[in-house]
C-alpha cells in the first residue's frame, strides 16, 4: 500500500542556550491558524460596516466617528453647525477615512426623516451601526426650568434618539446584526446639581435602551448605552470654568481626573463589534469609578 504523502514544512527556532531546533507542521495546520487569525480580526474589526452617528463633529461625537472609521467602517455623521461640519469632513478626507455627513437638527421631526432618508439612499437600504449621540445640555436649578428649556431638552435628547432608531430598525434589520448605542450620561443614574431635566433624559434613555433590546432582539438587533462621566469636551468645559467644580469632581473620582472623548470611543467601538454580539440592554457606566465611590475621601 502506498503511504500518503504529507505536505509539511519545516518551522526553525532557537533555544535559549542558542541550539537551533526544527519541527514539522503541516500546510493544512497553518492555513488553519491562518483561518484562525482572520476569524479573531473580523471580530474586532468594523470593516465593511455602515453607521450612522449623530452629533458627529465635535466632543464624544467626533471621537466616535473617528474610531468607527478607523476602524474600518463607513460613517455618515451629521451637526447642526455647518461650518464645523465642513471643517471636520475635510479633515477627515485628509485623513483617508472614509466619512460623510450634512447639516441636521436632530430636534426636528422633519430634518431626522431626511436624514435617514440620505442614509438609506447612500447605503443601499442596510445599515449596520446607529449612534445617538447628539445632545444638548442647559444648566439650571430645577425652579428656574422653563417649559421651552425642557422641550428643546426632551426634542434633542430623548426624542431624537427614539425617533431615528423608530426610523432606523428597517435597515438595521436589512443588515442581518444592527446595532444601536445611545450615549447617555452619569447624570441619569445619579442626581447632579442643577441637571434635573437633562438627567432626566438620559435615564428615560437608558429604560429605553431595555426596552429596545428586548422588543427587537427578535430583527438581531442589539441595544445598548454608554454613559460618560465628565469628559474633555465643548460641552463640559462650562462646568469646568469654575475651579471649585473641577476640584470636588475630580476629588469623588477614583481614578482622580477627567476622561478623553476616546476613552468613550473605544467602548462605543467595541459594542459594535461582532466581539460584543452577546450584549445586549446594558448601560455601559464609563466614569473613572464615580458611581461606585461610598465614601473614599480624596489623598493627595
Amino acid at each position: 500500500m502506498r503511504k500518503k504523502r504529507r505536505e509539511r514544512e519545516t518551522k526553525t527556532f532557537y533555544l535559549h542556550s542558542g541550539q537551533r531546533s526544527e519541527w514539522p507542521a503541516t500546510l493544512k495546520e497553518n492555513r488553519e491558524r491562518s483561518e484562525d487569525m482572520e476569524q479573531v480580526k473580523k471580530r474586532w474589526s468594523l470593516e465593511g460596516k455602515t453607521a450612522l452617528v449623530t452629533g458627529g463633529s465635535r466632543g464624544i461625537g467626533r471621537a466616535i466617528v473617528e474610531e468607527l472609521a478607523r476602524f474600518g467602517a463607513s460613517v455618515y455623521t451629521c451637526a447642526r453647525g455647518e461650518t464645523e461640519l465642513n471643517r471636520r469632513l475635510s479633515a477627515w478626507k485628509e485623513m483617508g477615512l472614509r466619512i460623510d455627513g450634512s447639516v441636521c437638527d436632530v430636534s426636528s421631526s422633519s430634518c431626522r426623516k431626511k436624514l435617514m432618508e440620505d442614509v438609506s439612499s447612500l447605503f443601499q437600504g442596510k445599515l449596520d451601526i446607529l449612534i445617538n449621540n447628539a445632545a444638548i445640555v442647559i444648566p439650571k436649578p430645577a425652579e428656574e426650568v422653563s417649559a421651552e428649556d425642557y422641550a428643546s431638552l426632551m426634542s434633542t435628547n430623548f426624542e431624537s434618539g427614539f425617533h431615528l432608531s423608530q426610523l432606523a430598525r428597517p435597515l438595521l434589520k436589512a443588515s442581518g446584526q444592527g446595532s444601536i448605542v445611545f450615549i447617555s450620561s452619569v447624570a441619569g443614574l445619579v442626581g447632579l446639581g442643577n441637571l434635573a431635566p437633562y438627567g432626566a433624559t438620559k435615564g428615560a434613555m437608558n429604560q429605553l435602551t431595555k426596552n429596545l433590546a428586548c422588543e427587537w432582539a427578535k430583527d438581531n438587533i442589539r441595544t445598548n448605552s454608554v454613559a460618560p462621566w465628565f469628559t474633555k469636551t465643548e460641552m463640559a468645559a462650562g462646568f469646568f470654568a469654575d475651579e471649585e467644580i473641577l476640584r470636588a469632581a475630580i476629588a469623588r473620582t477614583p481614578l482622580r481626573r477627567m476622561a478623553e472623548p476616546e476613552e468613550i470611543s473605544s467602548v462605543v467601538a467595541f459594542l459594535c463589534m461582532e466581539a460584543a454580539s452577546y450584549i445586549t440592554g446594558q448601560v455601559i457606566v464609563v466614569d473613572g469609578g464615580v458611581t461606585v465611590n461610598g465614601f473614599y475621601p480624596a489623598k493627595e
